[in-house]
Parts: structure tokens; C-alpha cells; sequence
């Protein structure tokens, strides 16, 4: 009698996705005991107040289903202060695990079979995924090295009578740029334009730089009715396991999104809910607190990654950013041990190819940059210099 093949029962949708490099790269730095500066998440304590009013809840027995309109009232009162804009926590919120969530249910209530999703690359692969669940069929735009910026043309001739979104990601991941007003206002004119909907990732809207302010594109004239806005507690509270994020948008887009929601996971986890009251309200002092640690992060790696060509430690390749059209053939990693020396091998679909002519034809620079998350402890920080210094004696 022949064993059940479970490959054979998997829908074709399954067998299409694949682990991120990213996640595929921290595994590998698990099992080489490699310095992860892959994965964007902090390995430093989140803050003290924040966890106390978790503990605090779970001790109360906040354990169940829950929604805590309160958190949609914090959020939609932080988005006017900082944006000018005025959302109704009641009718223009959603509470969500994550801003991943938030964004899957975004795509899910507005896409269609065969929509176009338009998407500036390199971007983070969640966008492409939720695309191509929701049945539609993304669009890749590149941005322009070595600043990222935008060619108006190139956005205008992808956006056409099958596009229902475009996605944008301010402050953007992997390369840190805060789109300008002027690239916002263009954008703006765009989707204006062509009729289509705008979706935000602005979930590092308080990690900004060298005094450059984040602007929601929300906040300009005729796109608050066409935007839907994701955002999360996850990188400026360093709680990226706690899945409590966002999503504001219109009224009738907003029961939509709720509503396909609560048939993804019901609800975000209870106490946490509970905690994010505490964290939408912290001082002042704690966002310009955030700025200053993480900018002397970025300069500090800046520093220590003048060597960084050399074996040392866990990073992501560029390539990984960009659409999968011929890059998995040619994704290639660092890692900070000899993995032949440990018996260990690269995992196949990351082994490199001397056929990268499409890929290069396509994005030629998508390969001279690596992404490094430096939202790590100084010392581990300290400890990615070391060795790196080490491979290169």
C-alpha cells in the first residue's frame, strides 16, 4: 500500500512561496551561531513601562478575545497631532496582529483577481505575497540609486486602467529613505489621476534621521479618501512579537478591512492590546530619545561597515528586495563562520549562478547592496565589528 504524498494535495498557491531570504538567512545564523544583523528585529529590552503594563494585564486576566477601542483612539489621536488629519477612532480603524496583517487585510478587501498592485522596489516581499494571495498581479517600479528616488515617468507609465493600489512605504525598507513632499505631492497627483488607491507601510514613521520628518501621504489634498494606512507598535516600541498593529482608512474601506479581519485572526492578542495604551502615551522626550539611540546606530555600523565585503556576519543581499523574476538563482549571503568547516552546505535555492544576465538587465545594481539591521544592542553591534576585524587579519 502507497504512503499519502502530502505534496500532491498542496494548491498550487502553497507551492509557489517560498521562506524570505531574510528568514532563511536567520535560520542559517541560528544554526552557524552567526551575528544577525539580517532579521529587522531589536535584541535589546523593550521599554520597562510598556512591558509592566503587558504583565499587568495578563496578571488582570485581559486573556481573551478582546477589542480595546481605546487603542483606536490613542492611534487616531496621534495621526491628527502628527499629520493634521482627522480620523474617527470608531469608524476608521482597525486593530490588527501586526501591521502585516493590517496590510494583507487591506489587500484582501480591495483586490481583485487580475488587479494590478504597483509596487516600489526594493521592497519588503510581504507586499508582493499579499498581491499575489488576493489574486492580483504585482508591478515593480524601481527606485533610483544611489539616493532611491523616484522617476515620475516610469511610476506614471506602470499605473494603468488594471491598477487598483499603489504601495507606498515611508520611512522605506531596506534603504532608510523618507520620500519627500515634493515625490508625495507627485504621487498624490497620480493616483488622482489614474483613480486608484494609495497603501501605506509607515510603520518606521518615528525612526527618521538627520532631523528629516516623516509625512504621511494621508495628509495631502483628496488622498485621505483614497489611502489606507498601516502602521504597528512593533519598531518604535522594539515589541515586534507582540503583533499589534493598524490600519486607518475611509469608513466603508474600513468595515471591509475589519470585516476580512476578524475572518483572518478575530482579534489582536488581548494584553498587549491593553499595553499599547501605555505606549501611544509616552512623552515626548521618549520619541526624541528613539531618533538619537538609533541614529548613533546608523553611524556607528556605518563606521564598523567600511570592511564590509569581508566573511563576518549575517546580512541581507540587495537582490533579496527586489521581484523574485530570476534573483533566487543568483541570491548569495555572508555568514560569520566557514560553513564547509562545519559540514554545512547553502541552501540550495541561495546558491549562486553565472546566469544572472536577466536579473542584471532588469535591476543592473540590484546586487551592489546589501541591507544590514542595525536595530540591535550596542553590543552586539560591537561584537559584528570585532568580527569582522577578525576575517580581516
Amino acid at each position: 500500500m502507497q504512503g499519502f504524498d502530502c505534496q500532491n494535495v498542496l494548491s498550487r498557491r502553497a507551492r509557489s512561496f517560498k521562506l524570505s531570504p531574510i528568514q532563511q538567512l536567520s535560520l542559517l545564523a541560528q544554526r552557524c551561531n552567526a551575528i544577525n544583523l539580517a532579521e529587522g528585529f531589536p535584541d535589546f529590552p523593550a521599554p520597562l513601562h510598556i512591558k509592566e503594563a503587558a504583565v499587568a494585564a495578563i496578571t488582570a486576566d485581559f486573556n481573551q478575545y478582546r477589542h480595546v477601542q481605546g487603542v483606536c483612539e490613542k492611534v487616531a489621536s496621534a495621526f491628527e497631532m502628527a499629520h493634521g488629519v482627522k480620523v474617527d477612532p470608531a469608524t476608521e480603524v482597525t486593530l490588527c496582529c501586526g501591521q502585516s496583517e493590517a496590510l494583507a487585510a487591506a489587500i484582501l478587501a480591495v483586490v481583485e483577481a487580475n488587479d494590478e498592485v504597483v509596487i516600489l522596489e526594493p521592497a519588503y516581499d510581504t507586499y508582493e505575497a499579499c498581491t499575489i494571495l488576493a489574486g492580483g498581479k504585482p508591478v515593480f517600479v524601481s527606485l533610483d540609486p544611489p539616493f532611491w528616488s523616484l522617476d515620475l515617468k516610469k511610476l506614471d507609465a506602470a499605473i494603468g486602467p488594471k491598477t487598483k493600489a499603489v504601495i507606498i512605504n515611508s520611512p522605506h525598507n531596506p534603504t532608510g529613505k523618507v520620500f519627500s513632499k515634493v515625490e508625495l505631492a507627485d504621487i498624490t497627483n497620480l493616483c488622482c489621476k489614474h483613480g486608484c488607491l494609495a497603501i501605506t507601510d509607515e510603520v518606521y514613521e518615528h525612526i527618521t534621521f538627520d532631523d528629516v520628518k516623516h509625512v504621511s501621504l494621508a495628509s495631502f489634498p483628496g488622498m485621505k479618501e483614497r489611502t489606507i494606512v498601516t502602521s504597528s507598535l512593533s519598531k518604535t516600541f522594539g515589541v515586534t512579537g507582540w503583533r499589534i498593529g493598524w490600519a486607518i482608512a475611509p469608513s466603508a474601506l474600513t468595515s471591509a478591512i475589519q470585516i476580512i479581519h476578524t475572518k483572518l485572526t478575530d482579534s489582536a492578542p488581548a494584553p498587549f492590546q491593553e499595553a499599547a495604551l501605555t505606549a501611544l502615551q509616552s512623552c515626548p522626550d521618549f520619541y526624541k530619545s528613539l531618533k538619537q539611540e538609533y541614529q548613533f546606530r546608523r553611524d556607528y555600523i556605518e563606521y564598523v561597515m567600511e570592511a564590509i565585503n569581508t566573511l563576518g556576519i549575517a546580512f541581507v543581499p540587495g537582490c533579496a528586495f527586489f521581484n523574485k523574476s530570476g534573483a533566487e538563482e543568483n541570491l548569495k549571503f555572508h555568514v560569520s563562520t566557514d560553513l564547509a568547516k562545519k559540514g554545512l552546505q547553502m541552501p540550495r535555492n541561495l546558491k549562486g549562478s553565472n546566469d544572472a544576465s536577466e536579473n542584471l538587465v532588469s535591476n543592473p545594481y540590484k546586487h551592489r547592496y546589501i541591507r544590514v539591521a542595525f536595530c540591535k544592542d550596542i553590543s552586539t553591534l560591537q561584537a559584528a565589528k570585532l568580527a569582522l576585524r577578525r576575517q580581516c587579519k
